[in-house]
């Protein structure tokens, strides 16, 4: 599965399964692929939510799945996208083939992702793996309970966990591999991503996806 799974920039993220390709955050795409079925939004800061993007990626049949209190945001794309589904933190959804849940994606001392705004990240099950996309967070309380294969994890600092405190989340959810994801481009450093791995410990694999 690590080998269908691309990190463009950011949290700009493709997962190609069976039940089709699954994009999340999409941005700064610099090709038009045109083939995503699916299109999740974790929520609407301009890194995550770009309508430029979302019609980069959109296939011909694309479903778009976004919080929702992102709702009114889906008519920027009403043009490429075929269906709309809103989602709230919490829940578990069967969308287009794929089970997936979502789990509260929030600040716990920072101002830049209230936990009110009912953003989002994803626990999808592709091909019998799940992989948890965790959007702009903090280590929470509900980051710590989730269990999954693959766990995709923004380590950037500023909006999110820095390198060592999302080593340290991590480090208690105990997935097969962790991801670094939002960092070396608009916040953090490339180097980050070696921080972040030195910081792991086993046997949990670090992966290293994303593209500079």
């Amino acid at each position: 599965m690590i080998d269908n799974i691309t990190v463009f920039i950011q949290n700009s993220i493709r997962i190609e399964g069976s039940m089709g390709k699954i994009y999340i955050d999409p941005f700064r795409i610099e090709e038009s692929f045109q083939d995503a079925d699916l299109i999740l939004l974790t929520h609407d800061h301009y890194d995550h939510f770009s309508p430029d993007d979302i019609r980069k990626v959109a296939g011909s049949h694309a479903t778009l799945v976004l919080p929702e209190k992102m709702a009114d945001k889906a008519g920027e794309v009403k043009d490429v996208i075929s269906k709309t589904v809103t989602v709230v933190p919490g829940k578990t959804y069967e969308i287009g083939g794929l089970t997936m849940e979502t789990v509260p994606s929030y600040n716990t001392l920072k101002p830049f992702h209230p936990k009110g705004a009912g953003w989002v990240g994803y626990i999808l099950n592709v091909d019998g793996e799940k992989i948890y996309i965790a959007g702009d967070t903090d280590a929470t309380k509900e980051a710590k309970a989730v269990s999954c294969d693959i766990a995709m994890i923004p380590i950037g600092g500023t909006y999110t966990m820095d390198a060592k405190k999302a080593a340290e989340l991590i480090n208690e959810m105990q997935p097969k591999v962790a991801i670094p994801v939002h960092y070396g481009h608009i916040v953090g450093k490339p180097s980050d991503g070696n921080v972040f791995a030195q910081n792991v410990k086993e046997p949990v694999k670090v992966e290293f996806k994303i593209q500079f």
